[in-house]
């Protein structure tokens, strides 16, 4: 398995950055940066994934804001200069990753113009995705936002099966568990998925595409128009 940010670098610029990149475990419920505090490492995924969680309301649970997988990076705003994690993040499903220090990371940016590009563009479809959860968060009902989360997931995991508790898919909602609970019925119902004890399998994945809301297809797009 590979990272596809790394992948896509020039030949030099890619074995440059693999050469320093030391490979590390993901493992679930870690965290790896919290917000407005400085990153210590850069992670690029391999298997695995990470989400990242929003600001916190009236001691709320943040509402997720993203997924980062073997498409992209945690750290990425590094890249602007920025040295604070605008948000938190947290292993969701285990897995591995390749990782620089934040300096080390610096340094490969001054070095490589190829890499700054690269994750210019990958920041670019993050911050062009942001507003849209929110606005999906506001006009889609739970049954079709869920469907699209566990597409998201569906496409990191690298696998059928994986592992969502009630309470991490409803803080990615932003919704009472008990509407998870509804609407992962209603998907299972329909012979889409099968949730045991936070246990997920996708048992037709063409199936969960038509029941989600359609910013899985825009998303989708944001990744295909701008990155490898």
């Amino acid at each position: 398995m590979v990272n596809h940010l790394i992948e896509a670098l020039p030949h030099a610029a890619r074995r440059r950055i693999l050469e320093r990149c030391e490979p590390v475990e993901l493992t679930a419920g870690v965290i790896l940066c919290e917000v407005d505090e400085p990153y210590e490492h850069a992670y690029f995924p391999l298997i695995g994934f990470i989400s990242l969680g929003g600001a916190t309301l009236h001691s709320r649970q943040p509402i997720e804001m993203g997924l980062i997988g073997n498409e992209g990076m945690l750290g990425v705003t590094l890249a602007l200069g920025v040295a604070a994690a605008p948000m938190r993040a947290v292993v969701q499903g285990a897995g591995t990753a390749l990782r620089l220090t934040a300096a080390q990371i610096r340094c490969e940016l001054n070095d490589s113009p190829s890499l700054l590009h690269m994750l210019h563009r990958y920041l670019y479809v993050l911050i062009t995705q942001w507003p849209h959860t929110a606005a999906c968060a506001q006009s889609h009902e739970i049954e079709l936002r869920l469907a699209r989360w566990l597409l998201m997931t569906h496409d990191r995991a690298h696998a059928n099966r994986f592992h969502l508790t009630h309470e991490f898919l409803a803080n990615m909602l932003g919704v009472r568990r008990s509407g998870i609970t509804i609407a992962a019925g209603a998907l299972q119902q329909r012979g889409l998925i099968r949730y045991v004890r936070g246990d997920i399998s996708i048992l037709d994945r063409p199936g969960l595409e038509a029941a989600s809301c359609p910013c899985y297809e825009v998303l989708l797009g944001d990744y295909r128009r701008l990155l490898p």
